[in-house]
């Protein structure tokens, strides 16, 4: 476990911890379990042990905050065009060796959190900005639990919805309290190989099966799933076959599944970046499969980008990246041509807020 100096001025008490019988505690949050002695950081390193109790050292505090459009969490089905106010803070509990936001979700240097927001101050700023969401996002908010759920009472007091971008990995009893916070949630499935995830995030997969399944059939949170296609690591046909039969049979064939491509990162340098090919042809598997809603992602791709009804076939959404080409779905959610009903959260369009990042900066507020 870490044991790097603790700010216990700034930590914050949490939830699910227990004491063990050899004078450790445990935390409970995720399947890593880590064991700690005073002054010990968790593999996450932001819930630490200080005065024989468990803390949150990073609860109020921000790597930073940006307006982005929905689209890059990335959610297409959940109030498509609209902005999200988007948020995260430092540390993560799994060890991705290919992390793209390593910086911040590997980050050990707590003084680089210099954004301060209660979470009264974040809800305001999301109203204040137009912003119809607010996600956890940049590292994994089941990390820091306590702080994005009251984030999250605080936002939907104000009726803005919330969003999770997550991995997954937590035990079941936090799980269910903090979904019940989300109105909205993108899963990161990895692989769909207990190998892959163990030499390559130091995780399980099982873990992450668990929390797709609960979420399809024990609450009513929108989500969307991503699979970061990795040349010669989980690129595979029949590792795509299997992962998509996989959703199909459990989870159902409206749950959209993003395929996004792979940029040599953190300590996976060595390997080439996806090629788009291998993203259309991951596309091409799970729609054979029978899933309705497939995507690829971080490439221009109209074709891989565009949500189509599958009853009739209509072009309903076309997109490039991030950005909407045109709009067709009903404000209730449907074809406007053979009325098939379209998954996922709709309104009336009102346009989208754009493709841009726009930093925004806040001070402490009340």
């Amino acid at each position: 476990m870490v044991g790097d100096p603790i700010d216990t001025a700034a930590a914050y008490p949490a939830r699910w911890w227990h004491k063990l019988d050899d004078g450790r505690i445990q935390c409970d949050l995720c399947p890593r379990d880590c064991r700690l002695h005073e002054g010990q950081r968790g593999a996450c390193f932001v819930r630490a042990r200080v005065d024989d109790r468990m803390v949150l050292t990073t609860y109020g505090r921000s790597s930073g905050f940006c307006v982005d459009p929905i689209e890059k969490k990335p959610l297409n089905h959940f109030f498509p065009g609209s902005a999200v106010f988007s948020f995260g803070t430092a540390g993560c509990n799994l060890a991705c060796k290919f992390c793209q936001n390593w910086d911040i979700s590997k980050s050990r240097d707590m003084d680089s959190l210099m954004d301060r927001a209660s979470p009264d101050r974040i809800a305001d700023a999301a109203l204040e900005t137009g912003s119809k969401s607010v996600a956890f996002t940049y590292n994994d908010p089941v990390i820091f639990a306590e702080y994005a759920m009251d984030v999250a009472d605080a936002c939907h007091e104000r009726g803005i919805q919330t969003v999770a971008v997550t991995a997954g990995y937590i035990h079941p009893e936090p799980r269910r309290a903090f979904y019940a916070k989300m109105d909205a949630a993108n899963v990161d499935l990895k692989a769909f190989t207990d190998e892959f995830y163990f030499r390559l995030t130091g995780a399980r997969l099982q873990p992450v099966l668990d929390t797709l399944v609960y979420l399809k059939h024990e609450t009513d949170v929108w989500f969307e799933i991503t699979t970061l296609l990795i040349p010669t690591k989980n690129d595979g046909d029949d590792e795509l076959r299997a992962l998509s039969a996989w959703i199909a049979e459990h989870l159902g064939p409206d749950v959209p599944l993003h395929f996004t491509a792979f940029h040599p990162d953190f300590k996976m340098m060595d390997l080439p970046a996806t090629p788009a090919a291998t993203l259309t042809r991951a596309r091409d598997i799970a729609l054979s499969e029978g899933l309705r809603y497939v995507y690829t992602g971080n490439v221009h791709d109209p074709v891989g980008g565009t949500t189509r009804c599958h009853g009739c076939g209509a072009a309903l959404i076309a997109r490039d990246w991030h950005r909407i080409e045109f709009y067709r779905v009903t404000p209730e959610g449907n074809c406007p041509r053979c009325k098939t009903p379209v998954a996922g959260r709709f309104e009336e369009y009102k346009g989208q807020f754009g493709r841009q990042r726009i930093p925004v900066r806040l001070g402490a507020g009340r």
